[in-house]
């Protein structure tokens, strides 16, 4: 029979950060599929309890927590500590957890404390043979692929943003606390503050429906023979700040700044999407002053609709690789559609 355990962080609000209630559905559906299983709920945290019961619904024998103060802060040997007791008392042969910062810098030592195996980037996991199977991506997710482990305890860290989120169904329900004695050593690293972007400067956000893409087009010479970085800038902010949209960039228009050529100062590698990049799942993209090709469009897999702006007709959007293809100046649609936006 297999044991599946669902971990999670428990947040000081009391509830589940959409990536967890994505990867517990994952571990619900699996504790469903299989004819003998069961599901068991860990959480650590200041406070598991108003987590608990915000999924008390979720079909799980059992409720367990590692709670203290020195588990809110996300720390490698703290972290890891809480895993391994939670994976221990729950006898798991099978952790799901969502592929955030901290599980993903903790899991894997995990497992080998337990002489698990660890999987990242997992994509589903079904049953199947009457065994237990997951999807998971290569090569930057251009290549699927779909395997099964004997070795037990086996980690699954769920991609983000690859299923639907668990509809939470709150119910009161019993935590068994696990004790863990920590060591002084595994208190030396502390979190002395959190610095944030203001929300006008954060331009990367994975939960907006829709993506714009710029291309290296906006900081090359325009049709008058110069360079407009800084009307390319104000167009594209203004495009972001009145839609609330996530933005990309192809890895050409990052790089420009080491080949001597105007750059937009407010995109990163963080926000290079494409082969060498990201592959982000927004239910919308346009893609503006963008070739188009194969190494750009890859980011573009989960994207449910895809249009684009080039001046060009023979540009790659127009073969096949976009619903729509508006064939105007990016620079004057952008332009119109922040003036209509201001209306």
């Amino acid at each position: 029979m297999e044991k599946i355990l669902f971990l999670t962080t428990a947040n000081p609000s009391g509830s589940l950060t959409k990536q967890a209630l994505e990867a517990l559905n994952l571990s619900v559906s699996l504790n469903n599929a299989l004819p003998e299983s069961e599901l068991v709920v860990g959480i650590t945290g200041p406070d598991a309890a108003k987590s608990a019961e915000s999924i008390g619904g979720c079909g799980a024998s059992r409720f367990i927590a590692v709670e203290g103060e020195e588990f809110t802060q996300p720390r490698y040997s703290t972290d890891a500590a809480a895993f391994e007791a939670l994976a221990r008392a729950a006898e798991a042969s099978i952790v799901i957890a969502p592929a955030t910062s901290r599980f993903n810098r903790a899991l894997s030592g995990v497992a080998a404390r337990l002489d698990g195996r660890t999987d990242t980037h997992v994509t589903n996991v079904e049953v199947a043979d009457e065994k237990v199977r997951i999807q998971r991506w290569l090569y930057r997710q251009r290549i699927a692929v779909t395997g099964t482990r004997n070795q037990r305890p086996w980690f699954l860290l769920i991609e983000p943003g690859v299923g639907s989120p668990f509809q939470s169904q709150p119910s009161n329900v019993e935590i068994e606390k696990i004790q863990v004695d920590l060591p002084d050593e595994c208190l030396k690293t502390t979190v002395s503050g959190e610095e944030k972007k203001s929300a006008a400067q954060d331009t990367i956000r994975p939960d907006a429906a829709l993506l714009l893409v710029a291309g290296a087009g906006w900081t090359r010479k325009q049709a008058d023979g110069e360079f407009h970085a800084q009307e390319a800038e104000r167009l594209i902010r203004g495009f972001l700040d009145a839609t609330g949209a996530s933005l990309g960039s192809s890895k050409s228009l990052v790089d420009l700044g080491g080949e001597g050529q105007p750059v937009l100062p407010f995109l990163t590698h963080m926000n290079q999407i494409g082969q060498t990049g990201s592959t982000p799942r927004h239910k919308k993209g346009l893609a503006t002053c963008c070739h188009g090709e194969e190494p750009h469009t890859v980011g573009w897999r989960f994207i449910k609709e895809r249009r684009a702006i080039n001046s060009d007709t023979n540009c790659g959007w127009a073969h096949g690789k976009a619903d729509v293809v508006y064939v105007a100046d990016a620079f004057k649609v952008l332009n119109e559609l922040n003036k209509r936006l201001a209306e």
